[in-house]
């Protein structure tokens, strides 16, 4: 055996063992029960408790079925390799008698080891074949790239059924063998090598592999060659003619690329629809943000499922209409936890944090166990509303129900950095278990560098570098402006040109800004203009407003005024501009220059404010 059985039997299920035993109770619905129970690890890929159970039966308890049963379990596992694929053969080996699943299930464990000599030596030493076994082995020829082979033996397929022909067209479709897929409906349609059941589901098959891809002009061309009312010819009745999934697929392509107005022509000439089509239609008018189009043919659904409702959620949620998305969501007769995580969602992007957390409440008094969608709402929640005591509770809940992954790990060091618990931050971080990726060193080094740990932001950076984790504009704001509060100059001219020539990176308004700050307040003036007017983009408020500080830092009157003017345009009712220029010549005595300023601010009806509009920007970029 390979693999070990440290996992002990539930007492109810060792207790019905003993029982079943003691009794000699082996007729054919104890079998049946034996069988289900390993069905059931089977199918949850649970191999250690299925082996275990499958060794401690009583031969006398198991059946051909068992045994397809365990050695299914193992050629379907692809995570365990050829290991589990060679465990199967042993199993198959010791088999007391053998059905048709025996067989085929092994040959197809070996197609989707890429072992097709095992394959071809199993099937020439069966006895009789059905058309299972043939379409494994055409399956499992194209799993392993070989066209030729997957189509000369279809070809030479003694029968066919309705899948045949569909699963030769969707395994070339998986090796992008667009051409050769369209050559065999062609053939088939001529030379009737399937029936014509298969023939139109191997055209629905193709229709929604082009569809899959956006090229709607292939996928409408296939459609339109598939006759409307199963006559081919006036008076010639067939039955190779469009069905539901035809009509359906042809919808759903439209709707991919965002062609609404002729996936909308197609669904009006349905003659029978069903909740899919439906669903996809209305699924197009949420993406295009249209909830009008969209609640309108919502209320004209007679059963709409789960999946309508959700999507009435989650498309008002994502247009910030909250009423309405609380008021499907209050309405929707089975709440799927998907229903919850959407409204959830919805609540934590348009800011009703309260709203999340009573909602998270509420799910958890009606039983409903959170995933890692939920959690991960939650917590960016608590970094919403800065709650670092809620945040620690949530961590705890994430790691009692939930194997965290890369991105549950790195809303909690993003939760942490915005809370200002950074050492918090950098104990998740450390203590990862699974593979940091860039958001991960981009929450960590934004953390360090938003709470004045430049140095640290930028050690980080560095190592971040050294493990060839490739960085984005995101981690180079938070690069800068941890040299702008280290005063790091030189760094920071570095970083910016490696942005540029070594990753590639091309430079927003948040870069520009930070740089000009940290060459203005190093009075460097004259660089810092340059800068912005050697900007490929035409410069913000945040930009204008870090020159406009460091003039009054060092001042220089001349430049003040151009920043200000530039920022008074930008932003026509804001003080800032006009105060922090009023207050460049105040140092310097220059009253009336200051009092000129005063009266501009009265002629435009300007009120002295919190000046922090973009001076907050510059420092919190």
């Amino acid at each position: 055996m390979i693999l070990s059985h440290s996992f002990r039997f539930p007492p109810l299920l060792k207790r019905t063992i003993r029982h079943i035993v003691a009794n000699d109770e082996f007729e054919s619905n104890t079998m049946m029960n034996w069988n289900s129970i390993l069905s059931g690890y089977v199918k949850k890929r649970e191999l250690s408790k299925a082996r275990k159970l499958f060794d401690e039966m009583p031969e006398r308890a198991k059946d051909v079925v068992s045994w397809n049963l365990m050695i299914k379990g193992y050629v379907m596992c692809q995570w365990g390799g050829m290991r589990y694929v060679d465990e199967a053969k042993l199993l198959f080996d010791r088999m007391p008698e053998r059905d048709m699943v025996s067989w085929n299930t092994m040959i197809s464990g070996y197609a989707r080891a890429r072992r097709m000599d095992d394959a071809l030596d199993l099937f020439n030493h069966m006895s009789s074949k059905d058309v299972i076994t043939w379409n494994a082995m055409v399956t499992g020829f194209l799993q392993n790239g070989d066209v030729d082979n997957a189509i000369e033996w279809f070809k030479r397929m003694p029968r066919r059924d309705a899948s045949s022909l569909s699963a030769l067209v969707s395994g070339l479709i998986r090796i992008n063998e667009w051409e050769k897929a369209n050559i065999m409906l062609r053939d088939c349609r001529e030379c009737d090598y399937v029936g014509k059941g298969g023939l139109v589901q191997a055209y629905n098959t193709l229709i929604a592999g082009y569809g899959h891809k956006g090229r709607v002009d292939e996928a409408r061309k296939l459609f339109d060659q598939i006759p409307y009312d199963g006559y081919e010819n006036v008076g010639e009745k067939v039955e190779f003619k469009r069905n539901l999934v035809s009509w359906n697929a042809m919808i759903m392509a439209y709707v991919k690329v965002g062609d609404l107005a002729s996936a909308r022509e197609l669904f009006d000439q349905m003659v029978e629809r069903d909740t899919f089509s439906w669903n996809t239609m209305i699924s197009g008018y949420v993406k295009a943000s249209n909830m009008e189009k969209a609640a309108k043919l919502f209320f004209e659904m007679r059963n709409p499922d789960t999946v309508s409702w959700n999507m009435m959620i989650s498309g008002y949620a994502q247009i910030g209409n909250l009423k309405s998305a609380l008021d499907f969501f209050g309405r929707t007769p089975k709440k799927s936890r998907f229903s919850w995580n959407s409204m959830i969602a919805g609540c934590d992007t348009n800011g009703d944090y309260e709203g999340a957390i009573q909602l998270f409440i509420q799910m958890q008094k009606e039983q409903v166990k959170p995933d890692r969608h939920t959690l991960s709402s939650i917590l960016s929640v608590c970094t919403g509303l800065v709650a670092l005591d809620l945040g620690r509770q949530i961590h705890q809940l994430v790691f009692k129900t939930l194997v965290a992954d890369t991105p549950i790990i790195n809303s909690l060091v993003t939760m942490y950095s915005r809370c200002g618990a950074i050492a918090d931050a950098r104990g998740v971080f450390d203590d990862m278990g699974v593979v940091k990726d860039v958001i991960t060193w981009n929450a960590m080094i934004g953390g360090y560098a938003s709470h004045g740990y430049g140095m640290a932001a930028l050690e980080l950076f560095e190592a971040m570098k050294g493990l060839k984790v490739q960085p984005t504009f995101i981690t180079f704001i938070s690069v800068l402006n941890a040299c702008s509060q280290t005063g790091l100059l030189n760094e920071a001219r570095n970083y910016f040109s490696s942005m540029v020539s070594e990753f590639r990176i091309n430079p927003r308004s948040e870069h520009y800004a930070a740089l000009v700050d940290i060459v203005g307040r190093h009075g460097h003036l004259k660089e810092a203009i340059d800068l912005i007017n050697n900007m490929p983009h035409k410069p913000d408020k945040a930009i204008w407003g870090a020159l406009l500080g460091a003039c009054r830092m060092h001042n220089n009157v001349e430049l003040a005024r151009i920043a200000s003017e530039a920022l008074s345009k930008l932003e026509p009712e804001s003080s800032a501009s006009y105060v922090l220029l009023h207050n460049t010549f105040a140092d310097l005595e220059q009253w009336e220059d200051a009092k000129q300023v005063r009266n501009m601010m009265e002629i435009k009806n300007i009120r002295k404010g919190r000046a922090s509009s973009w001076v907050d920007c510059v420092r919190h970029v």
